[in-house]
């Protein structure tokens, strides 16, 4: 199918962007990756496509303050091979090369991510282990959210008419922190099925701090709280990570489709959690 007609914006400032966005039926366009499809299926059908390309300081990835502060146009390709990402959050460098693939990677940016709220997207999970901030702007001003505050439901976020996500903040990771981002992968789409996202850091032979993000698994992705208390100030042995692991879908109402029942999605989260930590125990100093 083809979009229904719209109109077509390039504006050149934030501010320009902010006055096409209150206009009727207005959709910002980050990479396209996921607002395209849905208008060629007719399930989006905005009046003005109000394209962000142009509009400078949206793009950039720098360190500040003990974070890497990321633009919301940077794109998939550009975090997994940044050598800042790589040497300073490396979690997030895993998740962004493991999404769909290399077209969508080169055009997909994690502002639009984010932004669309997949409950299979790559990115929440290991944002919610990295305690993720997310920067929102509108014409009167901005504000800042922590990821589990900013992402409310299965395409559902926190943000209000007219705003849009600018910026992207995740810790720079200390020495000695083991990550991983483990998925069972959807063949056709690349999404998860049940994706895990794990930080470990050991301090005298303790894990010192435990952070685990899910996604895939439930109508919206989420820290495994009950994870990471049962890891705090274990050795991270196998049977640490085993018992912790099979935690991780209590209480969880799981999703159920053509694509795996809620009985396996729970028990792909306890394989995966266990895959996870395992890898990110074994790279922790």
């Amino acid at each position: 199918m083809i979009p229904q007609n719209f109109e077509y914006a390039t504006p050149n400032s934030l501010a320009e962007a902010f006055k096409l966005l209150g206009e009727s039926n207005a959709k910002a366009l980050a990479g396209g990756m996921s607002l395209i499809p849905l208008m060629k299926l007719r399930l989006a059908a905005p009046d003005k496509l109000i394209d962000l390309r142009n509009v400078p300081g949206l793009n950039s990835i720098r360190e500040e303050g003990g974070m890497l502060r990321i633009g919301a146009l940077v794109t998939h390709y550009e975090l997994e091979s940044s050598p800042l990402v790589r040497s300073r959050c490396p979690l997030l460098a895993e998740a962004a090369s493991q999404i769909g693939d290399i077209q969508v990677r080169n055009m997909g940016t994690i502002g639009g991510s984010v932004a669309h709220a997949d409950p299979a997207a790559d990115y929440p999970a290991s944002l919610h282990a990295l305690e993720a901030q997310v920067k929102l702007a509108k014409a009167g001003g901005e504000r800042t959210l922590a990821i589990g505050s900013f992402l409310q439901d299965t395409f559902t976020t926190a943000l209000d008419a007219g705003e849009l996500v600018v910026e992207i903040s995740v810790p720079v990771e200390a020495a000695g922190t083991g990550v991983s981002y483990q998925k069972c992968v959807q063949p056709a789409s690349g999404f998860a099925i049940v994706g895990v996202a794990a930080r470990i850091r050991k301090s005298g032979g303790r894990i010192a701090l435990a952070r685990v993000g899910v996604t895939g698994l439930s109508g919206k992705p989420f820290r495994a709280a009950n994870v990471e208390r049962l890891l705090e100030g274990a050795a991270g042995s196998a049977g640490d990570i085993s018992k912790a692991a099979a935690v991780v879908a209590d209480g969880v109402d799981a999703n159920n489709d053509l694509h795996a029942s809620a009985d396996y999605r729970k028990h792909l989260a306890r394989v995966y959690t266990a895959r996870a930590l395992a890898a990110a125990a074994r790279k922790a100093g």
